[in-house]
């Protein structure tokens, strides 16, 4: 019934498309030079943040401003995605950014820019990502052959850790000499451009059924039938589930990296930038290198593998160093494998998932897997300071008895939380390769397309 489904909406001609990356290369391009405006802005508004006030919960609800419309918005505008021509997907994507940021540049002009409305226009600008994620994840099957799946991913992964690298240096410079002004001007035009790039690019699609009126109901049950697509199969439930475990605890871990640096190199500026720069470096130079490899053949194998590795050196490696050129290389090379967890993860859904639910099932993977995140940093902090700084400077508790392991002092706290970290996402990953339904993924459920290179 699943391939009959695909069969029927699959084109019969024009494989152009699907013969390389040239048009998800414009795409791509469009895609990078958002994100690197979006990227230069946010670090602009993040020093407005600190600049109002001075206090530390200004910048954290700055984040969670940008975070939670995304997650929350997630299944709802996959269901959108999916009664949309992908072009046009894509369109109300940056749309969406693009009205968000124009509601910041005309209250710049008026002299009106104040905290309130900058977290307003940080949620409006979370939402349209909300709809970025679904509409670019499932746009790509039409733009690329299934070959060529995980080399694009890889590529989407290095255009996001090329802002995250190149955004705060550009936007520094530009805060420093120019003002918010112009940082709000360079990322409207990056979102014309990418609208352009989207505009001009060539798809291919297939033809899809009418749909019924967009009504609020109608899509709350659309937007349900993603979750429930994940939970009717089990190899995608337990999958979605699994990351869902390995992004609350590793993100305990990781929301303690900065400042167990700072604290144990004395408030090290220098040192802090260099391990956000190995963060970045990694995240592009993996993206790059998975563009060009291709991808494991065994998607969930490298996957698992892949969070294992991540885990063993960007948590379990980086808590027992106590050097700031050993703290680099750690987390140098846990980001250099994320662009592969993160490719497999995409291309599986993408390869598994017909496509006229693919904009579902997107978004609700990225409610379910990321929704633990918000917990997971709303945790870590009363856990460092109520919990493992406490009884390190105490020597006493758990965290005492893993002294010897991750040192005593300022800092040793965060380290013991960020070793148990990735012990457990380490065992959650052994815990995914364990279980038959995602060891046996590829034959318990096979791919809608045959994979050409296969």
């Amino acid at each position: 019934m699943r391939t009959a489904g695909r069969q029927t909406s699959e084109p019969s001609a024009a494989p152009a498309p699907t013969s390389g990356l040239g048009p998800f290369g414009l795409i791509w391009a469009g895609h990078l030079l958002s994100l690197v405006g979006s990227s230069v802005l946010r670090f602009g508004l993040v020093v407005q943040a600190w600049g109002e006030g001075r206090q530390a919960t200004d910048v954290v609800v700055l984040s969670l401003c940008a975070l939670l419309p995304q997650i929350a918005f997630s299944p709802m505008a996959g269901a959108l995605v999916d009664r949309l021509p992908k072009r046009r997907a894509l369109q109300l994507a940056d749309l969406g950014g693009l009205l968000s940021v124009t509601v910041l540049a005309v209250a710049h002009a008026l002299g009106a820019l104040d905290l309130r409305l900058v977290y307003v226009a940080v949620a409006g600008m979370g939402t349209a990502a909300a709809f970025q994620y679904p509409a670019l994840s499932s746009a790509v099957v039409v733009l690329v052959g299934e070959d060529r799946l995980q080399r694009a991913n890889g590529l989407l992964s290095s255009a996001k850790n090329s802002a995250d690298l190149g955004g705060p240096v550009l936007g520094g410079a530009l805060v420093a000499f120019s003002g918010l002004g112009v940082l709000i001007w360079i990322d409207m035009a990056s979102y014309v451009l990418a609208l352009a790039a989207v505009q001009y690019a060539r798809f291919t699609e297939p033809a899809r059924p009418p749909a019924g009126p967009a009504r609020p109901g109608r899509l709350f049950a659309e937007a349900g039938a993603g979750v429930r697509e994940l939970w009717r199969l089990p190899s995608l439930r337990d999958l979605t589930l699994v990351f869902f475990v390995v992004n609350l605890v590793m993100m305990l871990g990781f929301a303690a990296v900065q400042p167990m640096v700072l604290a144990r190199t004395g408030s090290s500026v220098g040192a802090l930038a260099a391990v956000n720069t190995c963060i970045g470096v990694g995240g592009v130079a993996g993206g790059l290198l998975l563009a060009a490899w291709g991808g494991p053949r065994n998607r969930v194998r490298g996957m698992m593998l892949g969070i294992i590795g991540m885990c063993l050196s960007a948590q379990v490696a980086m808590a027992l160093a106590d050097t700031v050129p050993g703290w680099c290389l750690s987390i140098l090379v846990g980001a250099l494998l994320m662009p592969v967890v993160n490719s497999a993860m995409q291309s599986v859904i993408q390869a598994k998932v017909p496509q006229e639910l693919q904009g579902r099932v997107f978004g609700a993977v990225m409610f379910v897997s990321q929704i633990s995140v918000p917990v997971a940093m709303a945790a870590s902090g009363p856990l460092v300071d109520h919990v493992f700084e406490p009884q390190a400077a105490a020597h006493s508790g758990f965290v005492h008895l893993l002294a010897p392991l991750v040192g005593q002092g300022r800092g040793s706290g965060m380290a013991a939380l960020l070793l148990l970290a990735g012990v457990c996402g380490t065992a959650a990953a052994l815990w995914g390769l364990s279980r038959r339904t995602l060891r046996d993924i590829d034959t318990l459920l096979p791919d809608l397309v045959a994979d050409p290179a296969k």
